[in-house]
């Protein structure tokens, strides 16, 4: 969060719920970030900082008015997160934090 709305995300590990490459919990997240992520760059057209790398993906905005014009995307994304969350509550951890 920078200044009440999500300035980006960060997503690490493994779900752990089956072997890597069939867990349908990593692949869930995983779809979830990529949509999130393509919409901003693609869609938007925000310049927005994306890496990648083994089990591990993040998204960040580059200042307030790209994150005013994400809100909502990425509340949305939040939004589901929690949703796996709740029916993965052992596989699945959110943390928010403020940039």
């Amino acid at each position: 969060m920078r200044n009440g709305s999500p300035a980006g995300f960060r997503i690490s590990g493994h779900a752990g719920v089956s072997e890597e490459g069939t867990d349908i919990v990593c692949a869930a997240v995983s779809s979830a970030a990529y949509m999130a992520a393509n919409t901003v760059t693609d869609v938007i057209g925000v310049p927005a900082e994306v890496s990648e790398g083994s089990g591990t993906m993040s998204l960040m905005l580059p200042d307030e008015k790209s994150a005013a014009s994400c809100s909502t995307l990425l509340r949305g994304f939040r939004l589901h997160m929690a949703a796996l969350q709740e029916q993965y509550p052992k596989n699945i951890k959110l943390t928010d934090t403020e940039v």
